[in-house]
């Protein structure tokens, strides 16, 4: 072992409050148990994350290791993931009252939070792929969590799909070992060109696949079809940090296979690159339709996650400057608003078991706090301003319109504002009809309905970031840079 040790805590850490947490029995000391454990871990992390560390765990071979850094792409996941986290776990100690056994929910939630700082700070690619697999497993649970034929059909379809896609990236892997000089990652990558020569089109297709694999976490065409599946069964607080949060997953992979491993330099201009921005083109409509046609409302707001998070790929597939600007932008605001939008819908069923889109008329004037974090959410991701999202928009279009990125990228741009008036039309009509119901409605029936602080606190503060984001982008916009800097 060397480095800093302090660098396994963020990972060690969760699993030992996770155990405690699942024999704890008691609603008002588990909560609180929840809520140290996961202050404490995001404390930690941001701590971390003020310098540079790296840790050394396990020196397998010469060229395999278990290891874990804090460069800037690992900060950047890390802070944002362990925050989120933190605001979605305060949000379900009040929804989980509702479900059964909790405490198996919230040992299972705080194990994956360990897997997923694993992810972040992983230093190489042994590293990431234990890791993803161990995030994984550890949230399947979460999907599984009712019990009942759908959500454990939902959760075996999970564990499916995303096997699937690790086991090309494991295949990838195998390649990489070979091909690389490390497979440790660095920026701009570490492909061994000498090696390479003439063997470029097979490494061609170990990228498409293995970007096809982890792409499959992001819910990215045709290996989405878990999320629809996933999200209506789970509880509300675990669709969120799926939604939000887990999709990044993959784009942490992915983004590590593209620039830290294979570079830019030599993917940028081939058919691998088209066919993956042709693929996140298709995502994007796809899933704006399917969201549009659909009638139940997690499962709306799952395939609005088909759509949005293809948005980072279409970013990070143009492979220039302000293309990964905006991915990462996206990367941001998008899990806001989308946690927004699942804890929203976890709000309203957890007080009036209305599941179906049709069923929400009028329910702004029972529940305005959690409606009008629901619209500013539903704000960002259409792309109106002031709120965050258009800014991660503004600079995808303007990575879609460089010449560089030729007719892919115009087209691209034409999806993206496709997709934005189909985003308003199946988002911003749950809020018109949430707060003008019409002439015909029997306001008569109104009650009160509003959740206690330990729902509306979280919202309201994810709220606050979707419009400041929006509003003072700047501070975000250096940090990505500081990253592009070093790829590019």
């Amino acid at each position: 072992m060397s480095g800093n040790v302090l660098l396994l805590l963020p990972m060690i850490l969760p699993f030992i409050f996770g155990l405690i947490i699942g024999f704890q029995k008691e609603e008002k000391q588990r909560n609180t148990l929840v809520f140290i454990a996961m202050a404490v871990e995001a404390a930690l992390v941001w701590y971390l994350c003020m310098g540079d560390h790296s840790f050394l765990l396990w020196q397998i071979t010469d060229r395999l290791s278990l290891a874990y850094n804090t460069d800037g792409l690992a900060k950047f996941f890390a802070c944002l993931i362990s925050t989120i986290w933190l605001l979605a776990a305060v949000f379900s100690m009040e929804y989980m009252k509702h479900e059964h056994k909790p405490e198996r929910f919230f040992m299972f939630y705080t194990f994956s939070l360990g897997a997923l700082m694993s992810l972040c700070f992983s230093e190489n690619m042994m590293t990431l792929y234990l890791s993803y697999e161990f995030m994984t497993i550890l949230t399947a649970p979460m999907v599984i969590h009712s019990g009942t034929p759908e959500a454990v059909r939902a959760g075996l379809k999970y564990l499916g799909y995303s096997f699937f896609g690790a086991g090309m990236g494991l295949m990838g892997f195998f390649f990489l070992n070979t091909y690389c000089e490390t497979t440790s990652f660095i920026a701009g990558g570490t492909l061994d060109m000498a090696l390479v020569a003439g063997n470029e089109n097979l490494m061609l297709i170990v990228f498409f696949l293995m970007a096809l694999g982890f792409g499959c976490k992001a819910g990215m065409f045709p290996l989405h079809a878990w999320l629809p599946t996933a999200h209506p069964v789970a509880p509300s607080p675990a669709s969120a940090v799926l939604s939000g949060i887990i999709t990044k997953g993959g784009i942490i992979a992915i983004i590590r296979v593209t620039y830290y491993l294979f570079g830019v330099e030599f993917l940028k201009g081939t058919w691998a690159q088209t066919a993956l921005l042709v693929l996140s083109i298709v995502t994007i409509f796809m899933g704006s339709m399917l969201a549009y046609k659909e009638k139940l409302l997690k499962r709306r707001l799952a395939y609005s996650t088909v759509s949005n998070v293809s948005y980072v790929v279409f970013g990070l597939m143009l492979m220039c400057p302000a293309g990964f600007m905006g991915a990462l932008l996206q990367v941001v605001f998008h899990a806001v608003a989308k946690n927004i939008l699942f804890l929203c819908a976890g709000a309203i069923i957890y007080k009036t078991h209305k599941t179906f889109v049709h069923e929400l008329k009028g329910i702004g004037k029972e529940m305005p706090i959690v409606m009008w974090t629901f619209a500013l959410a539903a704000l960002s991701l259409i792309g109106i301003p002031p709120t965050s999202g258009f800014v991660s928009k503004w600079y995808l279009a303007q990575g879609g319109l460089l010449p560089e990125a030729d007719v892919l990228g115009i087209v691209g741009v034409a999806v993206l504002m496709v997709s934005a008036l189909l985003t308003a039309g199946y988002l911003m009509s749950i809020v018109l009809n949430a707060f003008f119901p019409g002439k015909d409605f029997d306001y008569a029936s109104l009650q009160k309905k509003e959740p206690n602080y330990l729902m509306t606190v979280p919202l309201v503060l994810l709220s606050i970031a979707v419009v400041g984001f929006g509003m003072m982008p700047t501070p975000l916009l250096d940090i990505i840079s500081s990253i592009s800097g070093m790829i590019f």
